[in-house]
């Protein structure tokens, strides 16, 4: 499961039209021939060699992202994600982003709480060209100082812009509630103050501490063959330092059971309630993944859905998520409610996840749960190049085995009835963290 970024992204992207119309990527029907490929420097990939498009995907992660943050500095990692593209080695911002789109080439950096993602996709005739230019983004970026104040300034206007509306600062309170001191609770896109504080040296400082060969994971995906792709990634990475220079990150210490209440007079409350979850390593991870499916997953059949929204009327959306971090793992349920009827959500809400601690799923429920989740799987995943080369990363992330999607299924197939109701009753139980934003009565 792709952990999936909550906020703090900046990507710059310039996209050529061809290329849209080439992304299909892999055929559903024929199952990934995934290869591990290591390049002379060291460095391991992962490829899927497809020859039915002419396009090129190639995606990454560093570990690091925000954590990595000085105090004081917030907002660091996120800051540099958008000069990448504003010229490295000897172009400066305009004559990269020109050549850039000479190429037809779309480029995009992002950074997460856990770490930084870079991707690329090409035509498979302009290469090598295009790679030229990732390596020089991502070995020799100039971070120039007008860039950095031009992009601090945007950065800084979109904070500004947000510093009223109730959900920014409802889940700047959550988080403090719920983390407390801990790197997770501080705000990854920073502040007006913070990113105020950041210079050049600073930049360089990060990306020469995380951009290390020893920190990188690397999915390829198109017309190139293991020997190309060794080549390939020594082009872009084999330059970097050997080995990473990063802080240590505790396991977060969930503080749950307390409430924050941001309180506006809107005409809609919003209401999240947050439990204990399990990591990806988890023995457990495949029957909380079934439980949270049924208890308010996507679709239109969730038990909160129906209770809900279907049978009650009381709200548009409700659903239920894991929330998966290096160093924290959450179950959040979120419904949006007309605020006069906030209370009798609230209520609804609590009332299914009791009786999913109590009771767990039926056998129908989850079967009907074990088939769409197997059956999901290539279509949110696959469903382009850049797709599989974004699962390639996810999967190294998470550090599960180069075989992953073939043992999937089984993994799936093998989970009890009981072991979804023993670990419904571990994640339910607890009381949560409440958060209301607008008036919680009516």
């Amino acid at each position: 499961m792709n952990k999936k970024p909550l906020i703090f992204h900046r990507a710059s992207i310039l996209v050529f039209s061809l290329i849209l119309s080439f992304g299909l990527g892999v055929s559903l029907a024929n199952a990934l021939n995934i290869e591990n490929v290591t390049s002379k420097k060291g460095i391991t990939g992962w490829l899927v060699e497809d020859n039915t498009v002419p396009v090129v995907s190639i995606q990454f992660s560093i570990g690091g992202g925000t954590t990595q943050d000085p105090e004081g500095k917030e907002g660091l990692a996120n800051l540099m994600t958008g000069l990448f593209d504003e010229g490295a080695g000897d172009l400066d911002s305009q004559a990269f982003q020109s050549r850039l789109d000479e190429l037809g080439a779309e480029m995009a950096f992002s950074v997460t709480r856990d770490r930084m993602r870079g991707n690329m996709k090409m035509l498979a005739e302009k290469r090598d060209e295009a790679l030229n230019l990732l390596a020089l983004a991502v070995q020799k970026p100039r971070f120039d100082d007008e860039a950095i104040d031009r992009i601090r300034e945007q950065l800084v206007a979109e904070l500004k812009a947000s510093e009223k509306d109730p959900k920014t600062i409802a889940q700047n309170r959550l988080l403090t509630l719920i983390y407390g001191k801990h790197p997770y609770a501080r705000r990854g896109e920073g502040t007006p103050e913070t990113l105020a504080t950041i210079n050049r040296d600073d930049l360089v400082k990060a990306h020469h501490a995380m951009f290390a060969r020893d920190n990188i994971h690397i999915g390829i995906v198109g017309p190139v063959s293991a020997n190309e792709a060794a080549t390939i990634i020594d082009k872009i990475f084999g330059a970097m330092p050997e080995k990473a220079e990063l802080k240590k990150i505790e396991e977060a210490k969930l503080n749950l059971g307390g409430m924050a209440n941001v309180n506006y007079d809107l005409p809609q409350t919003s209401l999240m309630l947050v439990y204990p979850g399990v990591k990806r390593n988890d023995p457990d991870f495949f029957a909380a993944y079934l439980m949270n499916y049924v208890l308010g997953g996507p679709g239109l059949t969730s038990r909160l859905f129906s209770e809900v929204r279907e049978k009650r009327g009381l709200a548009y959306t409700v659903g239920s998520s894991l929330m998966l971090y290096d160093h924290s793992a959450t179950l959040a349920v979120s419904t949006g409610t007309r605020s006069s009827e906030a209370q009798k959500s609230l209520s609804t809400i609590r009332s299914e996840v009791k009786k999913m601690a109590d009771e767990g799923v039926s056998e129908q429920e989850l079967d009907e749960a074990k088939s769409y989740v197997i059956g999901s799987y290539a279509v949110q995943n696959m469903g382009s190049s850049s797709d599989i080369a974004a699962t390639l990363v996810g999967l190294q992330d998470e550090n599960l085995p180069i075989d992953y999607i073939e043992k999937r299924r089984a993994l799936i197939e093998a989970v009890t009835r009981d072991q979804v109701k023993a670990v419904a009753e571990k994640l339910l139980r607890p009381e949560p963290a409440l958060l209301i934003i607008g008036p919680s009565k009516g």
